[in-house]
């Protein structure tokens, strides 16, 4: 009996000193945001303002895509297996550039608006006014953004065949 009690004690002083040393270990890990304090934009990586610079979708279009409406670069990138006829390799070219350029120009707003909130919060003049501004700015730029990228995914659906529009699902793993 005395034994019992004394592996029952163990096992409690045990359990207690490693909930202790985890608690310890936890209150000293580094936060995952660690060595984001010196990004230029706080809220956006490196490679995110490249991205938006470049006028890269970023899954802002995965809605379209992911039910039946194919983007215009993804299209030309398989013009051949979905063997596009000239007239529409020319236009979902045209589509491509006209969705970039607006693409960059709406990402050129966003990170502007990203900037700004990242500078108010850094030289300490952030107010509630001006937060409630800021992120409606970003708000709408963000959506700006992602209306640009669906909505040349809307019209790619239109410039193919029900036929093109299976293969493209099939071609991207959809189906």
């Amino acid at each position: 009996m005395k034994f019992a009690i004394a592996m029952l004690l163990a096992v409690v002083v045990a359990g207690s000193a490693m909930a202790q040393h985890h608690h310890r270990h936890q209150q000293h890990a580094p936060s995952p945001y660690a060595g984001q304090q010196q990004r230029d934009i706080k809220a956006l990586s490196e490679q995110q303002v490249a991205d938006l610079q470049q006028g890269r979708g970023m899954g802002l279009a995965l809605a379209a895509e992911l039910n039946g409406y194919p983007g215009p670069m993804h299209v030309l990138e398989l013009k051949d297996q979905l063997h596009l006829t000239a007239d529409q390799q020319r236009r979902f070219q045209h589509l491509f550039e006209s969705m970039k350029a607006e693409a960059i120009e709406a990402g050129e707003v966003l990170i502007s608006s990203e900037r700004a909130l990242d500078r108010a919060f850094a030289e300490g003049k952030m107010t509630p006014d001006m937060l409630a501004s800021l992120t409606g700015r970003i708000g709408e730029a963000h959506g700006r953004l992602r209306a640009v990228h669906l909505k040349y995914h809307l019209t790619s659906a239109e410039l193919l065949s029900d036929h093109q529009r299976r293969r493209y699902a099939d071609l991207r793993g959809y189906r």
